[in-house]
Order: structure tokens, then C-alpha cells, then sequence
């Protein structure tokens, strides 16, 4: 009978230690998501200031080629023209929401299509802080830090950003380094036909050739030129140019 007695209160004392275990356990993975959260806004926020060093894709890309071309140029460098074309490429509400574009999100949906729902500064999120794959876990990321970077960072530099960062042809990197592969310039000595032609290969630069542009993408630039000559003119670009 004394024995039994001892093996039922082995048992009620075995249960208080696992509930303890799964109390302190809570607790651990509360402090880590906390420093973790922490950890990321000071990431974000020092970015505002501090030029990105690199960022996994491109680390990945010069793993796998040997080397890439990257020139980082501040915006004052770059010519306003650019910065309007990609923009007009890209995300012609840059200046008018927070991050993301909700009538372009409503359109990609009722069209079925994922495309021309990505804003600039979703991209700048994805290229930068994240990976390149399309799994949930990275979109998940991506919706929360974009509205994060939106706060902390003023929108002329998530262009300077973006134009830094950029893929602009296999290896290719950069406003700057584009621009003097494909037309033998710097950045800042761009002209409007050169920058239309330079965002018209985005979001497929390994494909396209800002030089050697086929019959759609020179109608593509025209359109480029022309959308970046009226976002200028309707006060568009206002956000990101001084």
C-alpha cells in the first residue's frame, strides 16, 4: 500500500516540473522573438544611413560567376532621369503609398497574375534584408519588414537604394555599373532615352540587353520615357527628388 502511495506521488510532482519546462520554455522563445524583432528594426534602421555592404543574392551571384561588377553611387550622382524611369517602370505609385500598392494588388489578382503587383520598396526588402525564393516564409518577411522600411527610411532613399542594388544584366549590379557596360557612361551622365532603356529591362535583365533592345522593349522604353516625363510633370516624383 506504501508503495503505491509513492508512485502516485512521484507522478503528482512529475507534473508541476514539466509545467514549469513548458513555462520557461515560453518564456525562452518570447525573449528570442523579442530580441530577434529587436535585432531587425536596428538592422533597418542603420541601413537608412550606412550603404549596404552586399546582400545574399549578390553574395550568391559572385559565388556562382567568380565576380560581379557593383559600384555604389549616392543619388545626388545619379541622374534624376533614372530614377523617374524606374519608377515608371516599376511602381508608378511610389510617391502615393506606404509600401504597397493596393490597386495594383487588386488588378494582378482579378487578372490571375502575380506581375506589377511588387512595389520598389518590396524589392529593395526582398533584394537587401531577404532571400529570392517565392516561399511563404519570405513573403511573410517581406509584408512585415516593408512597412517597417517604409517608416524608417524617406522615400528618396529607397530609390538610392533600389538604383544600387539592382540586377541590370547577369553579374551586373547598379545603376553605375550599368551604365557604363551598356553605354560607356556614369550614372549621372545618363540621358532619358538611355535611362528608359536601362528600367526597361527590369524585372528580366538576364534576358534583355539595355544596348541591343528588341522591337517590344524599345516600345517598352518609349512608354518608360514617356510615363517618367509625366510622373514628373503630375508631381509624382515629388517624393523622391529634392
Amino acid at each position: 500500500m506504501a508503495r503505491k502511495k509513492t508512485k502516485k506521488s512521484a507522478k503528482t510532482g512529475l507534473r508541476p516540473r514539466i509545467g514549469e519546462l513548458v513555462r520557461r520554455g515560453l518564456r525562452l522563445l518570447w525573449r528570442v522573438a523579442l530580441w530577434s524583432a529587436v535585432a531587425v528594426v536596428i538592422w533597418v534602421l542603420a541601413y537608412r544611413w550606412i550603404d549596404p555592404p552586399t546582400t545574399p543574392y549578390i553574395l550568391a551571384e559572385g559565388l556562382r560567376l567568380g565576380e560581379v561588377e557593383r559600384q555604389w553611387v549616392d543619388i545626388d550622382a545619379i541622374a534624376p532621369v533614372m530614377a523617374r524611369s524606374v519608377v515608371a517602370a516599376e511602381d508608378a505609385n511610389f510617391c502615393l503609398h506606404w509600401g504597397f500598392d493596393v490597386a495594383a494588388i487588386r488588378d494582378a489578382i482579378e487578372a490571375g497574375s502575380g506581375r506589377g503587383a511588387s512595389t520598389i520598396s518590396q524589392q529593395v526588402v526582398k533584394n537587401v534584408f531577404l532571400w529570392q525564393d517565392r516561399s511563404w516564409l519570405r513573403k511573410a518577411l517581406e509584408a512585415g519588414m516593408t512597412p517597417l522600411m517604409e517608416t524608417l527610411w524617406p522615400k528618396r532613399r529607397i530609390i538610392e537604394v533600389y538604383l544600387n542594388m539592382a540586377e541590370f544584366g547577369e553579374g551586373v549590379f547598379g545603376v553605375q555599373a550599368a551604365a557604363q557596360l551598356y553605354f560607356g557612361v556614369d550614372a549621372g551622365d545618363l540621358s532619358a532615352p538611355q535611362a528608359a532603356a536601362l528600367a526597361s529591362i527590369l524585372p528580366n535583365p538576364k534576358d534583355r540587353n539595355a544596348a541591343a533592345m528588341t522591337p517590344a522593349l524599345q516600345r517598352k522604353a518609349r512608354r518608360v520615357q514617356d510615363g517618367a516625363a509625366t510622373i514628373r510633370s503630375d508631381g509624382r516624383a515629388a517624393c523622391f527628388e529634392d
